[in-house]
């Protein structure tokens, strides 16, 4: 079983679970992601520096968790030309019903799967 399987399983025992473990499981992602997603909901077109210092961790750490949540589709990067020359890049979370859909797709795949497997099973 993968570690995404065994999410979602141990979230099916819980009675009412928060959104942000449900953000978690979904994605694969870390709480700590889940936090950074969050505060760049509210810090929209920040940079690596500036998100670190918003949530007092280091930029490797921000940068790896942006990196993550990159590839999750939850945030899109922008390169930014900076007056003087070179670029910075800014960062912006999509937007909560957006993730949300991405989350029922998701969720909507593993049901899929989960149904086949129970139409699988028999003599």
């Amino acid at each position: 079983m993968s570690e995404r399987e065994q999410r979602m399983e141990d979230l099916m025992l819980v009675d009412s679970p928060e959104f942000e473990r449900i953000l978690e499981c979904v994605f694969g992602i870390q709480a700590h992601e889940t936090r950074t997603y969050f505060r760049l909901l509210e810090l929209q077109g920040s940079t690596v520096a500036e998100l670190a210092d918003a949530l007092e961790r280091d930029r490797s750490n921000v940068n790896r968790a942006l990196s993550t949540l990159c590839e999750k589709e939850l945030v899109e990067r922008e390169r930014r030309l900076l007056e003087g020359g070179g670029y910075v890049y800014q960062y912006f979370a999509v937007p909560v019903p957006e993730a949300q859909e991405l989350m029922h797709q998701a969720v909507d795949e593993w049901s899929e799967t989960v149904h086949g497997r129970i139409d699988e099973f028999g003599p």
